[in-house]
């Protein structure tokens, strides 16, 4: 329930703007969870009926989400979960796995002693948390992960560019298997070791397989 969602103070009800937000966050959720698979449609009455909102932030999410290239809108059938074909999977991954390597090697000529501190503590909460088999909040914690590296990398273009199409090939690294969640948080520890000991090549190319073993199981399963 979303409409219940109020302020700190416990009686303002939360602003349009915040609602919206949350119904985004809330779609996002399910659509990278896999609750929502691709070519699933995204029905905005039904969604507004489960969330208990109007259609009004439902519609706004919807765009917001198709902006991100999680969600696709169809003439004449409406918004459904976005799916990428295997080729233009893989293309986006070679420029993805590129922009990563180039802005890990970028962070290990680059990074504070302060971010690393930063990196560090996500890295022990996103492990802990796969340690319990605990799934909530591995999405934000791998999400802040990447974040800080490019913080850490000091080139704010090259941030931008890899935030944007993080947003687009998103749909690549859902309904990971336990497995992969626990080989994706060990290849986050040896990223952060190569750029902590100043080891530019072993961190981008550390960072460009993590892309690609990632999206591969995104691959195999859409080939079935």
């Amino acid at each position: 329930m979303v409409r219940g969602a109020i302020s700190a103070n416990g009686r303002e009800p939360i602003m349009h703007k915040q609602l919206s937000e949350l119904v985004i966050a809330r779609l996002r959720e399910s659509i990278t969870t896999g609750e929502y698979a691709p070519g699933d449609r995204l029905v905005e009455g039904r969604i507004a009926e489960e969330l208990e909102v109007s259609r009004v932030p439902v519609r706004e999410a919807l765009r917001a989400l198709a902006a991100e290239g999680l969600v696709e809108v169809r003439p004449r059938h409406g918004a459904v979960v976005a799916s990428l074909d295997p080729s233009a999977a893989r293309e986006m991954v070679q420029i993805r796995a590129t922009l990563e390597g180039l802005n890990a090697r970028l962070a290990a000529e680059h990074c504070t002693p302060e971010l690393v501190a930063q990196i560090e503590a996500v890295l022990q909460e996103g492990n802990a948390k796969v340690a319990a088999g605990e799934a909530a909040g591995l999405l934000e914690l791998n999400a802040r992960f990447h974040d800080l590296l490019y913080a850490a990398g000091a080139n704010s273009m090259l941030s931008d560019l890899m935030r944007s199409l993080r947003d687009r090939t998103r749909i690549l690294f859902v309904n990971a298997n336990d497995e992969e969640v626990r080989v994706t948080w060990h290849e986050h520890a040896a990223i952060l070791r190569a750029v902590q000991s100043g080891d530019a090549a072993l961190a981008a190319l550390l960072a460009e397989r993590h892309v690609t073993r990632a999206a591969q199981h995104y691959l195999e399963r859409f080939a079935r």
